[in-house]
């Protein structure tokens, strides 16, 4: 594998007089490699190729793909340190994050949807007719730089195990652990058409995707903004769109909490992976009385993150790219300039450092819901504490978002957080620091998208549905 080729009908091949771009190390802000621009072309010949793998791998049984889900699993589990790797330079995760979370947790996806597989009913009776589930078609998926291995195999893991062929177009910020995941599905024996990739940006490859005639389905994770374009491109051909979006979660923290550990947890899951997570819980309720509380235990989990990866508990990498630090930068500013409450961190970079995309942990506190900082997704380790007076306030401010992707609650009982929880407009609600778990769906309300990944939700989102009436006697 050459990092200028794309993978296409089976094979890797190098384009000719295509644009390049440079990979960047967000650690020093230097290239490591370089990667072909596609064209209309290269998507085109990887449709095509797609579209004809489609006829005979739709046919596989659920025998044929669940040995190839094995092959490919046993295959990633191989080449899990080379994958850590390369994700800890294309987008900054500290090493030891990317092999304890990143690179499990596409593996979790992979063996999940192999679970799934070998027991989903694609045929169920009702009556005298037959529901019948079938693959799709072919699916063009378009996949982020902040969880690459994660978003890519809770696409492609179902996409396969339901029959589908794929044309893949990864970050163009961060392709090559696609690339080597590529890699590793082609030593699995996926068959020639079956998976292809082709790199390029959004405005070519992930617009032409969007806008392709021959492909049946679009599976989108990344900006509002640019799940929006991606739609608008798609509706000419009236195929199926499924959209993770943004996010800014709200974290409420009831009086009868246990204060100090859920407030530690959600500050600390703020600042994972930089923050550059659409479920980060960016938003942290607490009751007012306890706001000052709550700065003193931020400011103290801030003071703990180490940059060099010396403390794996607290270590927290660069931001994955040059533009991501610029909005973060930017946007920290426009906080101060409206007066928020600065409890740490702030504009610039962490001290010591002067090279790299690394970003202070900012804490702001006194924040109101007009306020950027509680509306705007700022994708970056920007924490807003938020006081309120009453429950019934703080559900108001929580559900005050164009978003509605996760919610977090953290009460005395079990039961007061469930019931807080039936009240958020959200698609998730971890209750009481409680982990996500990859064999429910994942997705969200109003503007944070509409489909759902992981599990068997994440399978239907690539099988189509035909009724057979008559399929038995009457």
């Amino acid at each position: 594998m050459n990092a200028l080729d794309f993978y296409i009908d089976g094979r890797w091949e190098t384009p000719r007089d295509r644009a390049t771009l440079e990979v960047i190390d967000p650690h020093d802000e230097q290239p490591f490699s370089r990667i072909s621009l596609g064209n209309q072309d290269d998507l085109d010949r990887a449709v095509a190729a797609a579209q004809c793998a489609f006829s005979d791998f739709s046919r596989w049984s659920r025998e044929q793909r669940l040995d190839l889900l094995a092959a490919i699993i046993e295959g990633y589990r191989r080449r899990s340190d080379e994958l850590a790797g390369l994700v800890h330079r294309e987008m900054g995760a500290p090493l030891s994050l990317a092999r304890s979370a990143h690179v499990p947790a596409g593996l979790g996806h992979l063996q999940r949807a192999h679970e799934v597989l070998r027991d989903y009913a694609f045929d169920r009776v009702h009556g005298s007719s037959l529901i019948s589930r079938e693959p799709i078609g072919v699916c063009g998926l378009i996949t982020p730089w902040n969880w690459p291995l994660n978003q890519l195999t809770c696409k492609v893991a179902p996409a396969l195990a339901a029959g589908c062929t794929v044309v893949l177009k990864p970050s163009e910020r961060a392709p090559l652990s696609a690339m080597l995941l590529a890699d590793i599905l082609h030593e699995a024996g996926v068959p020639a058409g079956v998976f292809n990739l082709v790199n390029g940006d959004g405005a070519c490859i992930g617009d032409g995707i969007a806008r392709h005639a021959q492909i049946d389905m679009v599976s989108f994770t990344g900006s509002t903004g640019a799940g929006i374009a991606v739609a608008k491109a798609a509706a000419d051909t009236v195929k199926r769109v499924s959209q993770e979006l943004g996010g800014k979660s709200a974290n409420l923290i009831l009086a009868d909490a246990d204060f100090d550990a859920a407030v530690r947890h959600g500050v600390a899951g703020c600042l994972r992976n930089a923050g550059q997570s659409c479920n980060a819980p960016t938003r942290l309720l607490v009751p007012r009385a306890m706001q000052e509380r709550a700065m003193a235990i931020a400011r103290e989990v801030a003071a703990r993150v180490c940059f060099d990866d010396s403390d794996p508990a607290t270590a927290m990498g660069p931001l994955a790219n040059a533009a991501q630090f610029s909005r973060v930068q930017r946007m920290i500013g426009a906080v101060l300039e409206q007066g928020g409450r600065l409890v740490c961190g702030g504009v610039g970079r962490p001290a010591g450092i002067v090279r790299g995309y690394f970003v202070q942990p900012t804490v702001f506190a006194e924040v109101t819901p007009d306020m950027a900082v509680a509306r705007e997704e700022i994708f970056g380790p920007v924490l807003a504490i938020m006081p309120y007076d009453s429950e019934d306030e703080a559900l108001a401010m929580a559900n005050d978002s164009p978003y509605g992707l996760s919610g977090y609650v953290s009460a005395g009982s079990l039961e007061r957080a469930r019931a807080v929880a039936r009240r958020l407009r959200t698609g998730m609600v971890h209750l009481n620091g409680s982990k996500a778990d990859n064999g429910a769906p994942f997705g969200g309300y109003k503007q944070s998208g509409n489909g759902r990944e992981w599990g068997v939700f994440g399978l239907e989102e690539y099988l189509e549905v035909k009724s057979v009436f008559g399929y038995q006697p009457g």
